[in-house]
């Protein structure tokens, strides 16, 4: 298995692709960024996805999340369909909870299952201020001494994959704009660490099926392996080298947060690409303090 994977989406390529490739790269490793600010509303989303590979359909995924003025959470699911589904079937679960401080969606924990005919594997993490202090992988998978290590300063100054998936703007101005791609961070799955960097390419109009129909910032997205990986496995290099994967991110009506609407990786069997079906958000008004 390759990671970064992606939260809730655990599709895999078909043989000879690598394994847990491409589609498995982009939406954990995006990233929230900025000095805080106290323009922050609050949210929700309701998201369908669905991916391709080379135009086939090979799976599908719900990503919701809720934004208050204090706190959020953000959940997704997913696994194989179609033709893929026949020769690698498999689905998963991952969630984020944490705090919001002074604007800043500040990740406290974070959980992740897979599953598949062989068997389930589990990752549960515990943050603090961008610091891992607890993580797990259960079966804790055996020692590989091709794999470069993790040592306790790369777990250091990182997002964890599902808070890392969205991207958050600060200021004033419209989140929808070129400087929302200039940003990079360090992110950290459980098992790999590994940096992204957002570059701006072009804005572009979108329309799902259910939901979302509006502008879109089209980022650029380089992926940079750190430690936790087995330097001559090919999928890795391969990624590292693209320089044409793109995320497209839309807003979550009543925040500064950006997430994916759709995303494009090139792979050695044809384009694979994950896309909003449904995109359903909506700003939901501030607690208001009850009085006696």
């Amino acid at each position: 298995m390759i990671s970064p994977r992606l939260p809730g989406f655990p599709l895999r390529a078909p043989v000879g692709a690598g394994r847990s490739f491409g589609l498995s790269l982009v939406l954990g490793a995006v990233l929230l960024s900025g000095a805080p600010d106290a323009s922050f509303a609050q949210g929700r989303l309701d998201a369908r996805y669905e991916a391709t590979l080379a135009g086939i359909p090979v799976g599908k995924g719900a990503w919701n999340i809720e934004i208050a003025d204090d706190a959020f959470s953000a959940s997704a699911s997913g696994g194989t369909s179609g033709l893929l589904k026949a020769f690698s079937g498999g689905s998963g679960t991952g969630a984020a909870q944490g705090r919001v401080v002074a604007g800043a969606l500040v990740a406290t924990n974070y959980s992740a299952t897979t599953l598949t005919a062989k068997k389930t594997e589990a990752i549960r993490m515990v943050l603090t201020s961008g610091t891992i202090k607890e993580f797990a992988i259960e079966p804790e998978p055996p020692v590989d001494p091709d794999r470069l290590p993790v040592t306790d300063a790369h777990r250091r100054g990182v997002f964890d994959p599902m808070t890392g998936s969205m991207l958050r703007v600060p200021g004033t101005a419209d989140p929808l704009s070129p400087e929302a791609c200039r940003v990079s961070a360090g992110i950290f799955d459980g098992r790999m660490r590994y940096d992204l960097k957002l570059d701006f390419k072009r804005m572009e109009t979108v329309k799902a099926e259910k939901g979302y129909h509006g502008p879109v910032v089209v980022c650029a997205a380089y992926f940079t392996p750190i430690a936790g990986y087995i330097p001559d496995r090919p999928a890795i290099k391969y990624l590292a080298a693209q320089r044409n994967i793109e995320i497209a991110f839309a807003p979550v009506a009543g925040t500064r947060i950006l997430v994916p609407f759709w995303m494009k990786i090139p792979t050695p069997l044809g384009p694979a690409m994950l896309e909003a079906t449904q995109f359903i958000t909506q700003a939901t008004p501030p607690r208001v303090a009850k009085t006696q």
